[in-house]
């Protein structure tokens, strides 16, 4: 089986590839803006380039897709909202566009974004998928019309489209732009004598769902195995963590002490005070549940930003 990775370098895309590549029998390949050398398999395309995206999916003809490429930062959206548009609404268009004029027809996994449903009205314990959009931010705008555009080409044109919304994903090798991920590094920072012991975060108090990026991947896989066309699946794992949980966790797993203090520049604009997901749609579609402790999640992150760190020039 022909499968075919957009964003494959990227955090969810790496972890995607890892997952499948101890399937037997998959053939996988990928889209990425920048390849190294060496890379095989991995075409250089950048998804809003619409005659190279064509090419490669007539060259790949792929069974399945996983399109997890896009434009992921809250933050780089505020900075640059027509870049975040393109990205992942533009790209997705000429994704489901090139696959038409190939007269193609794979299962393919959109995927969404937790931060569609913003703040939700009314009391909301946990967000399933029939819960209203009110988004926050240019990206989850970008995200919601992505999710809409999905729809409609699954029911307009009969293609095989999965959506899913995925709350807050973590793990190793996930940018420092994101929360879990900035901790570990300055944790792993101090620890190497590099950074006055201080913790620089913004909002602690902000409640989000949290799943490890390996248990999303295999979210992703199951979606398009078991999941059906023109569905929405939530992935979360029902329970919220806010930055003090999370600092308090890195402060056991530290070398070292730490004082935190607050970076007015990380605060942002607007922000959810919580959002955490009901995934109980897709675990009765496809048996999917999280694997991987909150914790032992963190402790990898650490671990991974403890290497880096090691090997990086100061």
């Amino acid at each position: 089986m022909r499968i075919l990775i957009t964003g494959i370098t990227g955090f969810a895309g790496g972890h995607l590839a890892d997952f499948l590549s101890h399937k037997k029998g998959l053939e996988i390949y990928g889209l990425a803006r920048r390849t190294r050398p060496g890379q095989k398999k991995i075409y250089s395309c950048d998804i809003c380039d619409t005659k190279k995206l064509a090419a490669v999916i007539r060259q790949v003809r792929p069974e399945r897709i996983f399109h997890l490429a896009g434009q992921a930062s809250i933050q780089k959206s505020w900075e640059d909202p027509k870049d975040t548009f393109e990205q992942n609404l533009i790209g997705t268009l000429n994704l489901f566009e090139a696959v038409r004029s190939a007269k193609l027809s794979p299962w393919i996994q959109v995927t969404g974004s937790a931060h569609e449903y913003g703040i939700p009205k009314g009391k909301v314990n946990r967000i399933d998928e029939a819960t209203p959009m009110n988004p926050l931010s240019p990206y989850a705008v970008s995200k919601i019309s992505q999710d809409l555009l999905a729809n409609l080409y699954a029911w307009r044109f009969g293609m095989k489209i999965v959506r899913t919304r995925a709350f807050n994903h973590i793990g190793p090798r996930q940018s420092p732009d994101f929360v879990t991920a900035s901790f570990a590094r300055q944790v792993a920072l101090i620890e190497a004598g590099r950074q006055e012991p201080e913790i620089l975060a913004g909002n602690l108090d902000s409640i989000r769902d949290y799943t490890d990026a390996r248990d999303v991947a295999r979210a992703y896989w199951l979606s398009l195995e078991k999941g059906k066309a023109g569905e929405v699946y939530n992935i979360a794992s029902g329970k919220g963590h806010n930055a003090r949980q999370i600092l308090a966790i890195y402060l056991k797993l530290s070398r070292v002490k730490f004082k935190v203090k607050l970076d007015q520049a990380r605060l942002r604009p607007t922000d959810s005070p919580r959002l955490v997901g009901d995934a109980q749609k897709l675990r009765r579609q496809t048996g999917w549940s999280p694997r991987i402790p909150f914790e032992r999640s963190l402790a990898d992150i650490l671990k991974f930003w403890r290497e880096k760190i090691k090997h990086e020039k100061n």
